[in-house]
């Protein structure tokens, strides 16, 4: 795929990351804004991108002589239209990137402001963060051309992309988008049209135990971050969760697991089938060469010394990351230590 322009449906936010992120990379992109405005109304909403799109990309563009002259690089090849443009916004768009609100009556009014327009092999990407590709599908010409792309804020920042096609969405199409995304520096992951897709699902859980730990008063807010900057987040930075399972053990995991459904909740802690099926079947992970991955012709000593660089890398910028300006804990959201 070629790096035709982008053309991102709907102005807002996440709209905004997406076209500064293709714009750094040197992609052209469109933003369309579908709402009905008033001439007035929509030279607010022009000057408010403008400005947003300014100070971003000045950040992105840093600080050396070159700097201002990246910036208005970047700035100039995002552009803003209106509803009235359409045809004009989708003709070259080898992608069309959905970002309007999440409602479903949202979208639906926004895929059929612009059908007319939409060239048939356009690549239709919805970003919703709640909707899943097999609900989108139904709202999309050819839905074979559909699937979702869920982008992680800031889009501009955050490389990872969650891809998860729906039953129907063409094989080609998958390929030439991840393709498109890895190409611009993003590096797309697949997931299968699951509610939560992979990072909100996992990120939901551990959110929730944390403010939980605080309404249980056993830990303040300062130091479950602490220990989230120092310790959980860089060892996870530096290898995947089910990697890490390996690394340690699936019978840990489950031995783990037991302890805390019957000390604190069943519902919450109960080892899911797979890792009880991996114990039973001496599938432990690294120590037995067999887990979620296959270790058995890994160099192991490579492997280690590679995961070490990595995490002292980690690590070091953590450490430098504990002097950042941090928010003060407010009022009986700092709770109290249980003793």
């Amino acid at each position: 795929m070629s790096a035709a322009a982008v053309a991102i449906l709907g102005a807002g936010r996440m709209g905004r990351g997406i076209a500064l992120a293709f714009a750094a990379n040197g992609v052209s992109s469109v933003l369309l804004d579908i709402k009905p405005r008033s001439p007035a109304e929509f030279e607010i909403l022009r000057s408010e991108t403008r400005q947003e799109i300014e100070l971003t990309a000045h950040t992105l563009a840093g600080a050396d002589s070159d700097a201002a002259a990246r910036s208005e690089t970047i700035c100039s090849r995002i552009r803003l239209l209106s509803r009235a443009e359409a045809d004009t916004a989708l003709t070259c768009a080898s992608v069309l990137f959905e970002a309007v609100p999440e409602t479903l009556a949202a979208k639906r009014l926004a895929f059929a402001a612009i059908s007319d327009f939409l060239p048939r092999e356009t690549i239709v990407a919805s970003t919703s963060s709640t909707f899943l590709s097999t609900d989108i599908a139904g709202l999309v010409p050819e839905p074979q051309r559909c699937l979702n792309a869920h982008w992680l804020n800031p889009a501009y920042l955050m490389p990872l992309v969650e891809v998860s096609p729906h039953h129907d969405t063409d094989p080609a199409v998958v390929e030439r988008f991840v393709a498109f995304l890895k190409g611009h520096g993003k590096v797309p992951v697949m997931c299968a049209p699951s509610a939560g897709y992979i990072v909100p699902r996992l990120q939901a859980l551990v959110m929730n135990e944390a403010a939980r730990m605080v309404e249980e008063g056993v830990a303040t807010p300062h130091d479950i971050d602490k220990a989230i900057r120092v310790g959980f987040g860089v060892r996870y930075a530096s290898m995947g969760v089910v990697e890490f399972i390996d690394f340690g053990g699936c019978d840990i995991l489950n031995y783990a697991s037991d302890y805390l459904a019957s000390a604190l909740s069943a519902d919450r802690f109960a080892a899911p089938e797979i890792v009880v099926r991996h114990v039973r079947e001496g599938r432990l992970g690294l120590k037995t060469g067999r887990g979620f991955y296959d270790w058995r012709d890994l160099d192991l000593a490579a492997y280690r010394r590679s995961l070490i660089e990595n995490l002292s890398s980690h690590i070091e910028q953590a450490m430098r990351a504990e002097h950042a300006v941090r928010p003060p804990i407010a009022g009986d959201a700092a709770g109290s230590i249980r003793r």
